[in-house]
Formats: structure tokens, sequence, C-alpha cells
């Protein structure tokens, strides 16, 4: 199984989402990947600037070596389809067969934004019917291209696509709606959540304790992490997408590469 990091996309500084590109890079962990999104309201209700997704990848191609690089996941009712291929067209330019696409239609947190800046949001149909329209004109372009959300939605843009992530769900979730889709041979199934990590167990407590993260994240040191995604692997992960609560910290990159990879099959 593969282990990713997600990028810190709402900082002001691209500066510090290039740190924890190339201490990945450095650390072995295997990909990295950017949220799409306009912006992100904090808890405290203060607006958080995002940096843009396909611009971030163009950039982190740039400054890493083998890490791969992707969305999760870029939104299809952001662009038309014509321009997010030829933006991930330039992306591969530079990054070659590092270049991972995940898809989504977008959910409920998605509508501030969206209609912020003068978007329809769409019904749920709507934005399925647009990320099945996306995928068709974005794959077969030399990098593989995956479905992101819940099956449930998703049977047709799974049928078009090279694989499928999912974020949140609990294993067992993640199985059933892996065996609804019905994979067939050489399907990508990849999983992606919130984390808090540590260096062992107490660090993690320590800093979920100053971090306050919402319920459903997982929290511990590399044994504890690694033990809840071998329940993922079971349930027929061959990718997990990690998400720290604190992105902006390098040295999760070298917690995941350096000792939770180990740990894992």
């Amino acid at each position: 199984m593969k282990v990713g990091l997600t990028l810190p996309s709402f900082v002001d500084e691209p500066e510090t989402l290039l740190d924890v590109a190339r201490a990945a890079d450095r650390a072995g962990v295997e990909g990295v990947f950017a949220y799409d999104h306009l912006f992100r309201i904090a808890s405290n209700g203060a607006v958080r600037p995002a940096l843009e997704c396909t611009v971030v990848l163009g950039a982190v191609a740039a400054e890493t070596e083998r890490v791969a690089i992707g969305t999760l996941v870029a939104r299809a009712t952001l662009r038309p389809p014509a321009t997010l291929a030829a933006a991930l067209d330039t992306v591969h330019r530079i990054a070659g067969d590092r270049l991972l696409v995940t898809i989504g239609s977008g959910d409920s947190e998605s509508r501030t934004e969206m209609e912020t800046f003068g978007f329809t949001f769409g019904t749920i149909e709507e934005r399925v019917a647009a990320l099945e329209a996306c995928i068709a004109v974005v794959r077969n372009r030399g990098y593989p291209v995956w479905a992101g959300g819940s099956a449930r939605f998703l049977s047709r843009a799974c049928v078009l696509a090279d694989g499928w992530n999912r974020w949140a769900a609990p294993p067992q979730v993640f199985a059933r709606e892996l065996a609804e889709l019905r994979p067939p041979p050489g399907f990508t199934a990849s999983w992606g959540g919130l984390v808090v990590l540590g260096e062992d167990e107490r660090a993690a407590s320590e800093k979920a304790e100053r971090l306050g993260p919402p319920p459903g994240v997982l929290i511990g040191g590399p044994e504890r992490i690694a033990e809840a995604l071998r329940a993922y692997e079971d349930a027929g992960a061959s990718w997990v997408m990690l998400g720290p609560i604190d992105s902006s910290d390098p040295d999760n990159a070298a917690i995941v590469g350096e000792r939770l990879r180990p740990l894992l099959r």
C-alpha cells in the first residue's frame, strides 16, 4: 500500500507548501496531494486563502524529483473540462508519470465558495453528471484519472475512470462501497482522511489536545496509525492519503516516510 500526504493549500506563502512537498520527497513518502478550493472558512469565521490546485501541482513537480503529485480532488464544476484537461496536460509535461488525478463533484462544504464566485452549486444529480462529463474529457491523456466521492453516486463515473478515492469513510464502509463498484482488474481504490501524527503516542496525544481535531480524525504515533491503515488495505485500498491537521509542518513527512511507511506491507 502506498501512502501520501495532503499539502497545506490554505496558506499565504507558497514556500510553506513547497517545504512540505520537498520534505515528503526526501523522506520517501509516495505522494503529495493538493486540495482544489477557492477559500475555506476557519473555525473562528476568518476566510482562509487557497492556492490554486493546478498551479500548485506544477510548482511541486518542478521542486521535487520522485514523489507522485495529484489532485484531491479537482472539482468538475469549477472549470470547463477542456480547461482542466489543458492545465493537467501542462502539469503532466512537467511531472511526467508522477501525475495522479482525482476528480470529484463537490460537496455541501463547497456551496459557499461556489456561490460567492457566481457559480451555480447544483443538485447532486447535476454535479455527478458534470463529473461524468469531465472524466470523459480528461481520461486517456497519459495519466490515471480517479473519481472521488461516495460510491452510491459514482457507479457510472467509476466505470469511466481508472480508480476511486473515498474520503473519511471507516474501513467497513470503504469495503462495502468498493464491492458495490465491482471494480475491474487494474482499478485503483484509495482512501483519504484527516490525521494527527506524532513521533509516539504521547506526542500525538499532546498535539491533539493542542489542535482540537474534529471527531473521526485518526490520532496516534506510527504504530497506531499503521494499524488503522492496515484495516483499509484489508478493505481493498492500495493508496491512502493522510491529511494532517497541522499540514504546514514538514515533520509530518518525516514521520510518515521514515517511521510509518516501513510498518506497512
